[in-house]
């Protein structure tokens, strides 16, 4: 109401966009959120839909195109016999200009399960946080932590609603349940893969070419770690849209665990002197 008056609306005459509720005709439309019944409908003011907005940025080259929507990363991630390793870069760009060197890419959902960062930074923050809420109120009900499996049909529920609006997002979601490591690919247009091996990004070309080279598995524990580093160092060296430094997490039997966080220049310089 105070909104309301601020913009300087006449009462009483209210349209019914104002006051959302269950059976309002309005409750579908691209700007209102209602994943979950139970759960506020987000209103954005009314105007131009976000498809609208983002097709009028980019497009066919002949327009004076004010936005260029390019992101660059390198996430990977693969599971082994002693779990799963994540490993990403912390880049952060904004088409061509580098927006921070100490962005963590990896979303902590709980203690047994992670998300992975690729597209726009806000919309994989944003999703995957509402992901965290909605596996925590799952083992409040429950009183059981929700499967690896179903955490990411969860999420490509989420993105199969707003499919063609826009968004970009390319996750991984890992983590440890009873039937042991899950590790899947979720993306903006509701795609849900399992897999033992995943990379996303504008550098995963590279970081796969070094994994397949490397990837078995019965990978020891210092083999894995050492080919998670080396697929993001390598895969920074190629694509001038990631860098920064190698996050890297280890996801086990009783929770995660954060292995490292290194400088990807000093590691590169590393790896160039031993094969010298």
């Amino acid at each position: 109401m105070a909104l309301l008056e601020v913009c300087r609306t006449p009462r009483g005459q209210l349209e019914d966009w104002a006051f959302p509720v269950a059976e309002s005709r309005h409750r579908s439309d691209p700007g209102h959120y209602s994943f979950s019944m139970r759960s506020p409908e987000l209103a954005l003011p009314r105007g131009m839909q976000p498809t609208e907005f983002f097709q009028s940025l980019g497009g066919n080259g002949e327009r004076n195109i004010q936005i260029e929507m390019a992101h660059g990363t390198t996430t990977l991630a693969f599971k082994f016999q002693h779990g799963v390793i994540v490993a990403v870069d912390s880049r952060a760009s904004a088409g061509s200009y580098i927006a921070t060197l100490r962005v963590n890419k990896v979303i902590e959902i709980n203690p047994y399960l992670l998300g992975t960062m690729s597209g726009c930074a806000a919309d994989c923050q944003f999703w995957e946080r509402l992901l965290a809420k909605e596996c925590r109120l799952y083992y409040l009900r429950n009183g059981e932590r929700i499967s690896v499996s179903a955490a990411s049909k969860l999420l490509s529920n989420m993105m199969r609603q707003y499919r063609g609006m826009g968004l970009s997002m390319g996750s991984m979601i890992c983590g440890w349940d009873k039937k042991g490591p899950g590790l899947y690919y979720v993306d903006e247009n509701g795609t849900r893969l399992s897999g033992k091996m995943f990379s996303t990004g504008s550098g995963n070309s590279y970081a796969y070419g070094v994994m397949d080279s490397g990837y078995r598995h019965n990978l020891s524990l210092e083999e894995a770690y050492d080919l998670g580093r080396r697929a993001i160092v390598h895969a920074t060296h190629r694509d001038s849209y990631s860098g920064g430094v190698v996050n890297m997490y280890h996801m086990r039997e009783d929770g995660w665990v954060k292995v490292e966080s290194t400088d990807v220049s000093d590691l590169m310089h590393k790896y160039q002197e031993a094969s010298q």
